[in-house]
């Protein structure tokens, strides 16, 4: 297909809606690369070249920054029984330990205050901008590392499910305060195709000078019925609680995974990294 064809294929599948494309647009090769992205979590054995995770990491690097302060890094595992270690935190998701490469993004918001006091300044922004900036850095580095990876065929999946171990992946990669894992990030050689997944309408999520939720039960309908039909859940949640749902779409998925609390002491382990988030 063209890369005009992939991006309408693509679009149609994961919005079930045409995105017109208009006709002087240039760099449709790269669109097409990010319209057709999928998650991949199982790889071949051929190995990622550690030149080449580097090279990914200056892609990454590159990425727009808040204001330039740069508050994000990455930490390449490559040490066996560290991987082994946080893989163990998390057997439901197995390609922690087998994916050829694994990184973890990191939010940085030590840095800056160092050289605010080398420089003998005063630091008044130590609030939760402070925090909010270094996770948008972190965010937007990994979403940049996910599209130069797949721009030279690799796979990923983003694991945030590091977050649920948030203190011991902090001690077990030596994170100075003021510094937390984001998210972790597989990369490798794609083993299958994968597939689109299905994404909320573009009237929902797009919206024009002022934010609508027109129809938004609607839409959300339609849209559930939609995802059932093209990618539907493998296992429902909670049928021990909730029983077994003969129409389970994204909100009732959604709905179950957020009636568990979830990370509720991520907030404590941010304040104790001497985060203020008032």
């Amino acid at each position: 297909m063209t890369p005009h064809e992939t991006i309408d294929a693509s679009f149609a599948e994961r919005f079930g809606e045409t995105v017109d494309v208009p006709l002087d647009t240039t760099g449709l090769e790269v669109l097409a690369g990010i319209a057709r992205r999928r998650v991949h979590r199982r790889y071949t054995e051929r190995p990622v070249d550690p030149a080449l995770i580097r090279l990914l990491c200056a892609c990454a690097l590159s990425a727009p920054s808040k204001s330039d302060l740069q508050q994000r890094d990455i930490v390449v595992v490559t040490d066996t029984a560290l991987r082994s270690s946080i893989a163990e935190l998390l057997p439901r998701t197995p390609c922690v330990r087998e994916a050829p490469a694994f990184l973890v993004f990191c939010a940085n918001a030590a840095r800056i205050r160092k050289v605010s006091e080398w420089r003998g300044k005063p630091f008044p922004n130590d609030h939760l901008d402070l925090f909010f900036n270094a996770v948008g850095d972190a965010s937007i580095a990994l979403a940049t590392c996910l599209i130069a990876a797949e721009a030279v065929g690799l796979g990923g999946c983003p694991i945030s499910e590091i977050r649920n171990y948030a203190a011991k992946v902090s001690d077990w990669l030596a994170l100075p305060e003021q510094v937390i894992p984001f998210a972790g990030l597989c990369l490798g050689w794609p083993q299958e195709a994968g597939q689109i997944s299905p994404r909320l309408p573009l009237a929902l999520t797009v919206h024009e000078n002022v934010y609508s939720e027109r129809d938004l039960r609607e839409t959300l309908a339609a849209y559930d019925r939609r995802r059932e039909a093209l990618q539907p859940y493998a296992v429902q949640y909670q049928v021990d609680r909730w029983g077994r749902s003969a129409e389970y779409g994204w909100t009732e998925q959604k709905a179950r995974q957020y009636a568990v609390p979830q990370r509720t002491d991520f907030g404590e382990f941010v304040r104790g990294k001497r985060f203020k988030l008032e």
